[in-house]
């Protein structure tokens, strides 16, 4: 199976290379076929710099387009090159790569069509988040629960895998602002098959979050009406 990371990076010039060195040193299944690209989204720092300077596959989008561009972005490469999976990996070293077996075998075994990095699933990541979000996380897994009938606990995981059939799907449509609960409903409506598989993750190394305390009231009243219209829309897939 060949399988393409996508690392999104805004601003990742203190980890991006250390992220990138966790891809090239691990023990992968010999089934998977591991490839790597940087999206970088704009980034005001040394990010692109050391991209190229290390010899690192990078796209670099001419503004921030946020997660949801650079994602969408990641999304479109897989696609026209023809991946089997493709992976999100954030460029801020949160992500387990020892994780990726785990995440890909469902995929690679036609159990499903994409599937969603856990930290809930059987409590042994090293990092879960703040109380405060856990009870955001919470709410959104009940939402989407409510509109679609299926339950994923760690709604706001951005470390997730797409077969063939869904990767391209997001290629031609991915949400922009806060992509990851959204882009679960779409799914479901659409008729994929997700699945949820416990993984590790790191506190971050460096940097921050782009979503900080006060913003996490705005960001809940948005995602909240971005999953209900989503909801709403024609279900069938496309």
């Amino acid at each position: 199976m060949r399988v393409l990371m996508i690392l999104p990076a805004y601003n990742e010039e203190e980890t991006i290379l250390s992220t990138v060195g966790q891809i090239q040193t691990a023990q992968l299944p010999q089934e998977l076929e591991v490839d790597y690209v940087v999206i970088n989204d704009g980034s005001s720092d040394a990010t692109e710099c050391i991209c190229r300077e290390n010899h690192i596959r990078c796209i670099s989008l001419v503004q921030n387009l946020g997660i949801g561009g650079a994602v969408q972005t990641g999304y479109l490469y897989a696609a026209l090159e023809g991946y089997d999976i493709a992976v999100q990996f954030d460029g801020d070293g949160q992500h387990d790569i020892r994780s990726l077996a785990s995440l890909t075998a469902p995929i690679a075994a036609g159990a499903c069509d994409f599937t969603v990095g856990s930290r809930f699933l059987d409590g042994s990541s090293t990092f879960r988040s703040s109380a405060f979000r856990r009870i955001g996380i919470s709410y959104l897994s009940l939402l989407i629960r409510l509109l679609t009938g299926h339950r994923i606990a760690d709604v706001t995981s951005g470390y997730r895998a797409a077969g063939r059939s869904a990767l391209e799907y997001l290629a031609r449509s991915y949400p922009v602002d806060y992509p990851e609960p959204e882009s679960l409903v779409h799914l479901f409506k659409q008729g994929f098959r997700v699945q949820e598989v416990p993984v590790n993750m790191f506190q971050r190394s460096a940097g921050r979050s782009t979503i900080s305390p006060l913003r996490s009231v705005y960001y809940m009243i948005k995602v909240t009406l971005a999953i209900l219209c989503a909801a709403m829309q024609r279900g069938g897939r496309e």
